[in-house]
C-alpha cells in the first residue's frame, strides 16, 4: 500500500505527520507528503486513520 496527498488541496493541519509520522511528514513548502515506497506493514491502520480523518480528503492509499 501507498499513500499520496493532494499538496495543492492540503491546508497544513498537521493531523497526519501527528497520527502516523512513519509515513506523513512536512516539506519545505510546510504542506504535507507522504513517504515514498510502500507504507510499513505495522502502520497501515494509522495510515487510514490519518486518509479517513483529514479534513480536506487529500490523503489517497493504494494498494
Amino acid at each position: 500500500m501507498k499513500a499520496t496527498v493532494d499538496q495543492e488541496g492540503c491546508i497544513s493541519c498537521g493531523l497526519c505527520v501527528d497520527v502516523c509520522p512513519e509515513v506523513f511528514q512536512f516539506n519545505d513548502n510546510e504542506v504535507s507528503e507522504a513517504i515514498d515506497g510502500e507504507i510499513p506493514e505495522d502502520c497501515i491502520e494509522r495510515a487510514e486513520e490519518a486518509r479517513d480523518g483529514c479534513p480536506v480528503s487529500v490523503i489517497d492509499l493504494q494498494e
